[in-house]
């Protein structure tokens, strides 16, 4: 088989309806639209979700729930990702977090959680720590610093 002979499989490819084209087509005058109404002209039918002037469906359901406006969202880090990115005596940082890609954006901060274990000594800076991760960190020989 040569490239030149390579061929789309039968009936995948289909021909776009072309519409107003001429009586011999079968979709001339009316353009597949019938006659005359909303759905005929320029522009016409209803938005998505109307139900002919009933209640939507949208709005017979109740509403669910509430959005914290003063919710802060950390970047999250565990322990063990920590052992597996840096070296022994290393300071952590949010910045060294987001230069090194561990983290994509730092959001309203950086939380260090205890998940995995720690067996380099490190200075971790961030601004939230699990009791796990504090823990860990200190028995490796490490120091936490709240920012």
């Amino acid at each position: 088989m040569q490239l030149h002979e390579l061929k789309p499989a039968e009936g995948s490819k289909k021909k776009p309806k072309r519409v107003g084209r001429g009586i011999g087509s079968g979709h001339g005058k009316t353009s597949t639209r019938g006659h005359k109404g909303q759905k005929a002209r320029s522009g016409g039918g209803v938005r998505p979700g109307f139900e002919g002037g009933q209640m939507p469906l949208h709005r017979r359901l109740p509403k669910r729930g509430f959005v914290n406006i003063f919710a802060k969202e950390y970047a999250i880090v565990n322990v063990q990702t920590l052992n597996d990115k840096f070296n022994d005596g290393d300071v952590v940082t949010p910045d060294v977090l987001l230069e090194r890609r561990i983290i994509k954006d730092i959001k309203d901060g950086v939380k260090i959680l205890g998940d995995g274990e720690l067996t380099k000594n490190l200075t971790v800076k961030a601004n939230k720590f699990s009791e796990g991760a504090v823990k860990k960190i200190q028995e490796a020989g490490g120091k936490v610093e709240v920012i």
